[in-house]
């Protein structure tokens, strides 16, 4: 009952968060938006919403690790594996900004939904194969701007912990337009939120960038040795950053 009623609590400072966000991302984005047509200013305000939901969250300690960009306009496509819905509150640690490839759901709910589109991220609707043509052309419309785009492949959070199989679509835009891959390792981030759970918990997580891959060259026949190679190097990382974590 005790964690029940906590993780209520934790659920309204969230909320109280997103409420007190919505002004904020709605000044950055008037001000900037004829001349920032790839909303970064107004995606990266977005972003900062999320740090503080974590620093108000008593229960989780979240931390970034890794290869540090050093050209925040350089456009990569950031691919990433899918714990919790806490994910995206850790990778928005990340300090450059990138546009999240998220579900429609999101994208329906009120004063969050409206803060999604005024930064630009992409909405796409499951099984929807238009839906899904119509979030890859946008996917080209962000890198042509200078603005990276944040993918969870597997599609959905795994509830066993397995890294679920990757989809081609991120890689074979990848190889496409010749955007690097910027692979993301995610963990502890399950102990946050648990799929199908509304309720927290005490979490220690933790992103890391590993070095980008490079994709100049590369054909839509090396999409699937790309796939299955980003996601092996995001599996052992992970489970590396497992190990860090249960020492701590």
């Amino acid at each position: 009952m005790a964690r029940r009623v906590l993780s209520l609590a934790l659920w309204a400072v969230l909320a109280t968060v997103v409420l007190v966000w919505l002004p904020i991302v709605a000044v950055v984005f008037a001000c900037t938006a004829p001349f920032d047509r790839g909303r970064y200013a107004a995606g990266r305000w977005f972003r900062r919403a999320a740090i503080v939901c974590v620093k108000l969250n008593p229960l989780w300690r979240f931390r970034t690790s890794g290869v540090r960009i050093t050209d925040p306009r350089r456009p990569y496509i950031a691919i990433a594996n899918h714990e919790s819905f806490a994910d995206i509150l850790l990778i928005s640690h990340l300090p450059w900004e990138m546009k999240w490839v998220s579900k429609d759901a999101l994208f329906r709910i009120p004063v969050l939904g409206w803060m999604m589109r005024m930064a630009g991220d992409i909405r796409v609707r499951r099984g929807d194969l238009e839906s899904r043509s119509d979030a890859l052309r946008e996917i080209r419309d962000r890198l042509e701007r200078r603005v990276s785009v944040m993918v969870f492949p597997e599609g959905t959070r795994s509830r066993t912990g397995e890294v679920l199989p990757f989809r081609n679509g991120a890689f074979r835009v990848a190889v496409e337009t010749g955007a690097p891959i910027l692979p993301l390792a995610v963990a502890g981030t399950r102990n946050a939120i648990a799929k199908g759970s509304f309720l927290m918990g005490p979490a220690r997580a933790e992103v890391r960038v590993l070095p980008p891959i490079e994709t100049a060259g590369l054909t839509p026949s090396d999409v699937p040795e790309l796939r299955e190679r980003v996601r092996r190097l995001i599996i052992d990382a992970r489970d590396e950053l497992r190990r860090e974590l249960a020492a701590r």
